[in-house]
């Protein structure tokens, strides 16, 4: 298995869930959900085989090597199966914090309990990566309000929400969306985990 250079260790476990570094062979499955949820993502068309192919080769793999890189992507299993990815992106090494991607398979995001469930433990492991491996100090999300469900996980698991930029997205021409911005201290963590960090 690959791993990053800046993570001393290369899977975090819970349950039948491991997060594991972005694997190659996963970014054909990636593209497709990409391409099903365009509403939720920063996203303004639909990607083809040889432009994720290109990304893959020349954003995604040198990552590996990086002291610091900019972004840490994982894959997110479920018994074994792929069933999300997301990661650490946005990352400023010097302010010790980072942005909080996640994405799941969309027939899981369809069912609310799934969601919650996959969601949580991507969560959980990433912030074990983030808080734990790399002595971050914080985590941050955007979301746009059109999503309750995710936002009420994501306090769930210990973030705060911290601002709304309002109408700051347009969904469609004339349809503007709420961004909700919320942050999550390494304590916060803690505290919703039960960890000592």
């Amino acid at each position: 298995m690959t791993t990053y250079r800046s993570l001393a260790q290369s899977e975090f476990c819970h349950g039948a869930y491991r997060l594991v570094p972005i694997r190659y062979e996963d970014r054909e499955p990636i593209r497709a959900w990409r391409n099903a949820q365009l509403e939720i993502l920063r996203q303004a068309a639909p990607l083809t085989a040889e432009q994720q192919d290109s990304y893959f080769q020349r954003i995604v793999l040198p990552l590996f090597e990086q002291e610091q890189p900019g972004q840490l992507l994982f894959s997110l299993l479920h018994h074994d199966e792929l069933v999300a990815y997301g990661g650490l992106v946005h990352i400023s090494w010097a302010d010790a914090r980072a942005e909080v991607s996640f994405l799941v398979e969309p027939g899981r995001a369809a069912d609310a309990a799934t969601y919650r469930q996959d969601f949580l433990a991507h969560l959980r492991l990433l912030g074990q990566a983030a808080f734990e491996g790399l002595k971050f100090n914080r985590l941050f999300t955007e979301t746009y309000d059109i999503r309750p469900a995710h936002v009420a996980i994501l306090e769930e698991a210990g973030f705060r929400l911290e601002g709304r930029l309002r109408q700051h997205i347009q969904l469609q021409p004339g349809t503007f969306a709420d961004s909700l911005m919320h942050g999550q201290l390494a304590a916060d963590y803690a505290t919703a985990f039960g960890t000592a960090l």
